[in-house]
């Protein structure tokens, strides 16, 4: 088989649809949206070459313009992809009317041979410009390389369709499937290396996002959402770190359920969880941003205020009761309590083990007294 332009596009077009029909099988049925944007993208970039060469043929006007509508809908969908993982991404409204405007102009202009080859090539280039750019700047913690992997292919492939919209606009030197050009074999051949390169890319990324949701299940309490023991003691560790080097005080408290296997008991464990997972709530609630929340078994349930000393712990105690009483008797139809001991860190503390073993036992004091009240740690 001669190595053509026809031919190098036939064989991309068939390495995206065996992509495509890969790619749920080695990720499986259980994965997230930027798994499923990333499988929808390399569909529809299959479809969008395989129509393209079949223009050439046949129905040339329809097929032509399906092929730059899917093409500019998988770009689409790997800017959506990014966006799963990397956070909100910039110039999304523009690149939404690209995607729209892309076939439509081609299709409206498709009598002016120059027009519609500038047009969508132009406006191609411009979206995967728009695409590159979705990959810096994470407003969440991603790994570098499979970013600037992507940055490359789409860049590349960028480049080249710009080449050729302004060879179609410009000259009469436009590549296309019967008037060869240096160009062909040349973006062809690019664009095959970027589909590799790119799908490496992408596979990297979901890894890392299953990594980290493995990650995240390990220190995650299932029940209620909160961090588990393990959880919390890693983030509670780096916390008081932060705290102690830059001289923030730092309050402690364990808290425990008020006669929660009276509640199983009497109510049924159905009723247990929901009471778990209306504590856990109020919780987060009653909490600012930096403090920590965490479930350590059982009913018992330990926060870490940062900023704060026992004033605030205090303050916080009284919040949470006063949200505890009135919610429990709405939701559940009994009343909740909880005792609670608080621990202030002291200086010379480096241990979380110390901080919270000081206000497990003002923990086991305010039960002693009688429960439902908050006793702080001498």
């Amino acid at each position: 088989m001669p190595l053509d332009f026809l031919t190098l596009m036939a064989v991309m077009a068939a390495n995206l649809f065996m992509i495509s029909a890969a790619l749920p099988m080695i990720m499986g049925r259980d994965v997230g949206r930027a798994a499923r944007h990333v499988q929808a993208s390399m569909l529809l970039q299959a479809v969008a070459w395989a129509a393209i060469i079949a223009s050439s043929t046949l129905w040339d006007q329809a097929l032509s313009t399906v092929s730059i509508a899917c093409n500019a809908a998988a770009q689409w969908m790997l800017y959506r992809a990014l966006e799963e993982w990397l956070g909100p991404r910039p110039l999304r409204r523009v690149l939404l009317a690209l995607v729209v405007l892309a076939p439509l102009g081609y299709t409206l202009g498709f009598g002016h041979y120059a027009w519609r080859v500038g047009w969508a090539n132009g406006l191609m280039a411009v979206i995967l410009c728009i695409v590159a750019r979705a990959t810096l700047y994470p407003r969440v913690l991603a790994d570098g390389r499979w970013r600037a992997l992507l940055l490359g292919c789409l860049l590349t492939s960028a480049a080249f369709t710009l080449a050729r919209g302004l060879l179609g606009a410009f000259t009469d030197q436009y590549p296309s499937f019967r008037t060869p050009h240096p160009i062909n074999l040349a973006a062809a051949l690019a664009t095959n290396v970027s589909l590799v390169l790119g799908t490496v890319a992408v596979l990297v990324a979901w890894r890392y996002e299953a990594e980290q949701k493995l990650r995240t299940l390990a220190m995650t309490d299932g029940l209620t959402g909160l961090l588990n023991r393990r959880g919390f003691t890693t983030q509670g560790v780096s916390l008081l770190a932060h705290a102690i080097r830059h001289q923030l005080p730092m309050t402690a408290l364990m808290l425990d359920l008020d006669h929660f296997k009276r509640v199983n008991d009497t109510q049924g464990h159905e009723a247990g969880d929901r009471a778990l997972q209306l504590f856990a709530r109020l919780l987060g609630d009653t909490s600012r941003s930096g403090d920590l929340v965490g479930r350590l078994g059982g009913e018992e349930f330990g926060v870490l205020l940062l900023h704060n000393s026992a004033p605030a712990g205090l303050s916080f105690d009284r919040r949470l009761r006063r949200r505890l009483h009135a919610a429990s008797v709405a939701e559940l139809g009994f009343a909740l309590d909880y005792s609670a001991g608080m621990a202030v860190m002291e200086p010379g503390e480096s241990g979380l083990a110390e901080l919270m073993a000081r206000a497990d036992g003002a923990l086991y004091e305010a039960k002693t007294a009688g429960r439902g009240r908050l006793m702080a740690a001498s």
